[in-house]
């Protein structure tokens, strides 16, 4: 069997973002594509599944990634832009319908890219005391 270039494989946020992530404030936007030849730039839409494509950016609150960037972008594939769920700077987000599609970079690096189809506020875990 050979995986073939843009291979999407369904994750949970447990396996992408084990300590959790908070949306960075005012960053859900429109994908935007780029044409080279026209010079013009046009909403981006999803090429496996046709729906448009909003970007949102995440701060990942993984302890070991200190010292080193820890934004990410997540693309949501819906058909309306979608909101942050409570409006509050940094809160706790997660996705509905995450995929990691991996790549090989220009410079033979191996990266991956991050697709949901939902963004909805973190479930509080359950406090041990609270039982």
């Amino acid at each position: 069997m050979a995986l073939r270039n843009g291979s999407r494989f369904g994750v949970s946020m447990s396996v992408v973002f084990p300590h959790g992530c908070h949306l960075v404030p005012d960053s859900i936007a429109e994908a935007q594509d780029y044409d080279e030849k026209t010079k013009r730039r046009t909403p981006s839409v999803d090429k496996v599944t046709g729906a448009r494509v909003y970007q949102v950016r995440v701060v990942d609150m993984d302890p070991e990634l200190a010292g080193r960037s820890r934004e990410v972008a997540v693309k949501i594939l819906a058909d309306r832009m979608p909101t942050a769920p409570s409006r509050t700077p940094f809160e706790p987000v997660e996705f509905d319908g995450l995929i990691v599609t991996p790549y090989v970079t220009d410079r033979g690096r191996m990266a991956y890219s991050l697709r949901a189809t939902a963004i909805r506020a973190a479930i509080r875990p359950v406090s041990k005391d609270a039982a």
